[in-house]
């Protein structure tokens, strides 16, 4: 077998300025260069969350008073708070405290469900877990159910408080390569859910370089509506905005009317987004007999999930924009490649590497070789200040991804063009990504399995315009009828809503080798079959 290659992506100009440059210059800490805004910008917008708007100053106030309360509740250096929350100031506020304090967040979706949410907890072991219960109804029955203390914030707003938890501090670090700054929980259903740990550095390396290649700057107006529970809302959407002195709106969840009013009424100039949201939004508009109007809009991308031509192609006619495209994972913090703001593909690319990052294609024997010459194909492995520290209290699941150099395997096919233009092939993980969440097939698996009736489960993903959705496969007990409602009802109790299968298939036997491995490649055709009938 051939050996791989390691490359190093090249230095360029970002607005302006050489990454090298740019890396060179990041601070240690997420609230730095907040913190240096709130006097260098000091009146410039910063943060609007609903009817509540705040410029640098007050955004930096605000950041100050949160050390000071955070103190008093008796979280402490190297300690981990939990937020179960949306979007909203609150949330942006108690990051950026606990990066001042060395503390790390653990940011999670109030949407999941309460066996989520718990054994997250279980694992993440925090001081205290904060309830965002004015942006989330979800988050308010999350605090509920663990009895915590409602708290009115005079500035915060409406919040729940968990009581101080016995919890073991971890070891401060003064370099940002080494000091985690926030976890984000990749699984949750079945076992330990894998707490991602992504470091101050990593996370700034992506809101500069990143940011900068959307030529996000003073002035810039960005619709925040992907959750900072997920990482591209973390690292690309709030600090690529709050490092560069942009304006960010804070939105818990995406409403196709909500967007469309903002991008008029606000003057929205950035647009991040997963595919889904703008299939959504064409369909809102296509109903509503309206036309767009986004009288500022200047820069429009899509990631989290794939993006089809289809949806590329009509998306830019809408808008009137390049739709920009990009490719990561969570353990990247996200980002390994982007297009760049002046490319204009009408391929599916997911643009180049980001620039001073390691990266390698390790072949896949006979059956990954490429259709056209010039071109590699393999299995795609990362290096770089972006990449994780690691799986929280986790060596086993760190050392199956992550080498003791520092080598990530992102476990997705990828192949590389003579341009140096990134394609992801496949997900070698078996990876669903639904409207930009991921959805690891073994943990929805788990859940249907529990069902009394229920022998044998597969799921799979399916390709539809600008998402996937989720399909199950189950094999029930002989002689059992299974009643439908009953079973989608028992899997909606244990399952967040992206997680639940769009399509559950009842199958007298799962197709499976003469060793009892399912087929699973055979089920996704039978999937893609059954979506075309």
């Amino acid at each position: 077998m051939a050996l791989s290659v390691s490359y190093q992506a090249p230095d360029e100009n970002i607005f302006g300025r050489l990454a090298s440059e740019l890396v060179a210059e990041l601070p240690e800490r997420l609230s730095t260069r907040v913190l240096e805004n709130a006097k260098r910008l000091a009146d410039q917008p910063a943060l609007v969350d609903g009817t509540v708007r705040w410029n640098y100053a007050e955004l930096g106030q605000e950041i100050h008073a949160a050390c000071q309360w955070l103190t008093s509740l008796n979280v402490r250096p190297g300690d981990r708070i939990m937020t179960v929350s949306e979007n909203c100031r609150a949330l942006v506020v108690l990051l950026l405290a606990a990066s001042e304090m060395d503390v790390w967040v653990a940011i999670v979706n109030s949407r999941l469900s309460a066996q989520e949410v718990d054994l997250i907890q279980d694992n993440c072991l925090p001081r205290r877990v904060f309830y965002t219960c004015e942006a989330s109804q979800e988050a308010a029955q999350h605090a509920e159910r663990h009895v915590a203390d409602r708290y009115q914030h005079p500035q915060l707003g409406g919040l729940a408080i968990s009581p101080l938890f016995d919890s073991e501090p971890e070891p401060v670090h003064a370099s940002g390569a080494e000091q985690v700054a926030a976890m984000i929980y990749t699984s949750g259903t079945t076992g330990t859910p894998k707490g991602v740990m992504l470091t101050h550095r990593g996370i700034l390396y992506i809101a500069s370089i990143s940011g900068g290649m959307r030529h996000l700057s003073e002035g810039q107006r960005v619709y925040g509506v992907l959750p900072m529970s997920h990482v591209f809302g973390l690292s690309s959407v709030c600090m690529g905005s709050l490092y560069n002195g942009a304006c960010l709106y804070t939105v818990p969840r995406f409403e196709a009317a909500h967007l469309l009013a903002t991008l008029k009424e606000e003057r929205i100039t950035v647009l991040q987004g997963v595919p889904a949201m703008y299939a959504r939004a064409l369909e809102y508009l296509k109903r509503e007999q309206r036309a767009l109007e986004a009288p500022a809009l200047i820069y429009i991308s899509a990631g989290g999930s794939p993006l089809d031509s289809d949806t590329k192609i009509r998306v830019e006619a809408a808008f009137g924009l390049t739709l920009h495209n990009g490719y990561g994972l969570t353990e990247a913090s996200p980002t390994i490649s982007q297009t760049r703001i002046e490319d204009r593909h009408t391929s599916s690319t997911v643009g180049r590497v980001l620039p001073l990052l390691e990266y390698r294609l390790e072949p896949l024997g006979s059956s990954g070789t490429a259709e056209n010459a010039g071109e590699e194909i393999g299995e795609l492995w990362v290096r770089g200040p972006n990449i994780m520290k690691g799986y929280f209290r986790q060596p086993e699941a760190t050392r199956a991804s992550l080498t003791e150099d520092g080598w990530l395997n992102t476990g997705d096919i990828a192949k590389l063009d003579h341009d140096d233009q990134l394609y992801i092939v496949g997900r070698s993980k078996e990876l669903i990504i639904r409207s930009g969440f991921n959805i690891y097939p073994p943990d929805v698996e788990a859940v249907i399995n529990e069902h009394p009736a229920v022998t044998l489960t597969a799921v799979v993903g399916r390709q539809v315009a600008g998402n996937e959705e989720v399909v199950a496969f189950v094999q029930c007990e002989p002689g059992f009828e299974v009643d439908m409602a009953e079973l989608k009802a028992f899997i909606a109790e244990r399952l967040a809503p992206y997680k639940r299968p769009t399509q559950i298939v009842l199958m007298d036997a799962l197709p499976s080798t003469a060793s009892g491995k399912i087929l699973k490649g055979r089920l996704r055709d039978l999937a893609q079959q059954e979506s075309a009938l």
